[in-house]
């Protein structure tokens, strides 16, 4: 493992010391060879796929896992969009007026090397490299057993893409799915400047608990719609299926539906008879098992991040008990009004402490691409370092560069 990481470490190195336009001629050759290997990289994909089904996994699940033509085109273009961002590596951020005659500027550098575990998302794999080299940083990619001959088909094409250029330990994955190495991982601070859990609430929360390496907490998605009193009912609907059935195993997709009581009578029967049409069972609060037909509600349905054609429903009486709610709940993510009230759309975006804050809009927004980050390496649900998807920016750092002509203190 040492070694292992040791190699990344140095090949960051040559990372930094190449230009913009260099790392940029790396994606294009990276996104050439994926789209040149979409057959072998499909092929893998298609065996994780049947090991998936024989291991009885939801078809949300499965959905998750999956590759096709139209999704391997959409990982292409996002590695494209990315190298065609702006350099953030060497950007002045600020230059500062000390009280002497130093010059001090504050310029944005690479972290390093950054490690993601990441679970049965094989794009992953691109995404983060591509924003890895983009910033000038070496990654270490651990993914779950479910991806993992996708996982290696993907890298290996990376890889070979730019062996010719630099230094391809500058992407580096770890092919064993043994949990020990994850627990190896997370005590490596000599060599991974900064870890990022991607997946589940359990991995994210082991992570937190173990990790020697500074992290970022992303991922877990227990996100909220709120169906305020003013709201557009028709609106309401079509965002709470597109939120909630579009892709019900990424984070960005709602968990649970707050109704607000004046509306209940009018909007639950819509959401019911949607729902129980698209195959979505909907775990209700009291007053909604008494308007629908519906499972009842535990407390820890509200908790849950289903990932799956399930949703939990309360009827709230007003503005504030909806997010008194969601913030007791919320994984801090992505949270959605739809109201016609300025005055509840200032007061949920205010005082809702989530990284993404909607009005009248799906949350399956809340990702790099539709940000125009060209992709993302996470969407943090922590205050430091960064917040909400992240790009290139925000896996950078930043020193201070000083000038000066003799100066003394």
């Amino acid at each position: 493992m040492d070694d292992l990481l040791n190699r990344c470490k140095e090949a960051q190195k040559q990372l930094i010391k190449i230009g913009s336009e260099e790392r940029k001629k790396l994606l294009f050759l990276i996104a050439d060879a994926i789209s040149a290997n979409a057959d072998s990289i499909l092929k893998a994909n298609r065996i994780d796929i049947e090991n998936a089904r024989e291991n009885g996994m939801t078809p949300a699940f499965i959905d998750r896992l999956s590759l096709d033509e139209k999704r391997l085109k959409g990982i292409v273009g996002g590695i494209r969009d990315v190298a065609d961002l702006p350099d953030a590596i060497g950007e002045t951020i600020e230059e500062l007026k000390p009280r002497s005659t130093i010059k001090i500027k504050k310029i944005r550098v690479p972290f390093g090397v950054i490690c993601v575990i990441f679970e049965a998302r094989p794009n992953v794999c691109a995404d983060i490299a591509a924003l890895a080299i983009k910033s000038a940083n070496a990654c270490v990619l651990k993914g779950g057993s479910d991806a993992l001959n996708t996982n290696i088909a993907i890298v290996d094409v990376m890889k070979n893409a730019i062996k010719d250029f630099i230094d391809p330990d500058a992407i580096t994955l770890i092919r064993s799915t043994d949990r020990k190495i994850t627990d190896e991982l997370l005590t490596k601070k000599e060599y991974i400047d900064l870890l990022i859990p991607r997946g589940s609430k359990k991995l994210i929360d082991y992570v937190v608990k173990n990790s020697k390496v500074p992290y970022i907490e992303t991922g877990a998605g227990n996100c909220h719609l709120y169906v305020e009193k003013t709201a557009d009912l028709s609106m309401a609907l079509n965002i709470a299926v597109n939120a909630k059935y579009q892709r019900p195993s990424v984070c960005n997709a709602i968990e649970t539906i707050l109704v607000d009581e004046d509306i209940k009578d009018r909007f639950l029967p819509l959401l019911g008879e949607k729902f129980a049409e698209l195959g979505i069972t909907i775990y209700g609060c009291e007053k909604t098992l008494s308007s629908i037909k519906a499972e009842k509600a535990t407390e820890e349905d509200f908790y849950t991040e289903y990932n799956d054609y399930k949703v939990a429903v309360k009827v709230v009486n007003g503005v504030d008990e909806a997010i008194s709610h969601i913030n007791k709940y919320s994984t801090k993510h992505s949270e959605a009004i739809i109201t016609n009230d300025d005055n509840a759309w200032n007061k949920f975006s205010t005082e809702v402490d989530s990284a993404c804050v909607y009005r009248n809009a799906s949350t399956r927004f809340t990702d790099g691409g539709e940000f125009g980050f060209g992709a993302e390496i996470g969407i943090s649900t922590s205050k430091l370092h960064s917040r909400g998807p992240m790009g290139i920016r925000e896996i950078t750092t930043y020193k201070f560069v000083i000038e000066g002509h003799g100066e003394i203190r």
